[in-house]
């Protein structure tokens, strides 16, 4: 089974969690999930107050859960 690849944004910081949401028009997004603020930044290169706005693309997990964050291109 091969993962699948989606295309996230960072909405904001709530402490030290990222909320992120599918990279589609507002009305089609589902509640924001949160993850790791420095995990995502580590992972990116960026500092942890550069994530906000960010488009990021991340594989989908067997538990749905997102990991391999990396820019989108």
């Amino acid at each position: 089974m091969s993962e699948e690849e989606v295309r996230v944004r960072v909405l904001l910081l709530l402490g030290d969690q990222a909320e992120i949401v599918a990279d589609v028009p507002p009305a089609e997004r589902a509640e924001p999930a949160r993850y790791p603020a420095a995990e995502i930044a580590a992972a990116v290169g960026l500092e942890t107050r550069e994530l906000p706005g960010k488009v990021l693309a991340a594989s989908v997990g067997r538990d749905d859960r997102l990991s391999g964050w990396r820019l989108a291109q």
